[in-house]
């Protein structure tokens, strides 16, 4: 799961979502930052390791490109996430209901004895 890993860094997860609205230069990226090149380049790396960002040549430069193909491992497990917190909230839903049934019961007994 390494491009879970690459966006748990705040850094990363910007530069994912600004390669979302458009392809951008490592230099138009580190001016989105306030930190330096170098440490944008080892950001970059980390986001292409991980699969989520491809580079393109343009001429002298390199332009960064997002990858969807790469953020299918992320989709897969927020899929896997997303039903075990889907159960977990209609088995609570259900638990609620029937104790607000208990409840009304209980009251309505409470009510009827006085």
């Amino acid at each position: 799961m390494q491009s879970l890993l690459a966006i748990a860094d705040p850094t990363r997860r910007r530069i994912v979502e600004l390669l979302a609205v458009r392809e951008r230069t490592a230099g138009e990226l580190v001016e989105e930052f306030d930190m330096s090149a170098p440490a944008i380049s080892q950001h970059l790396k980390v986001l292409r390791e991980a699969g989520l960002v491809t580079v393109r040549a343009e001429g002298q430069s390199r332009v960064q490109v997002l990858n969807p193909d790469g953020l299918g491992d992320l989709e897969d497990w927020l899929e896997k996430t997303r039903s075990v917190w889907s159960r977990r909230l209609d088995a609570l839903e259900r638990e609620l209901r029937a104790e607000d049934e208990r409840n009304a019961k209980a009251e309505k007994t409470k009510k009827s004895s006085s």
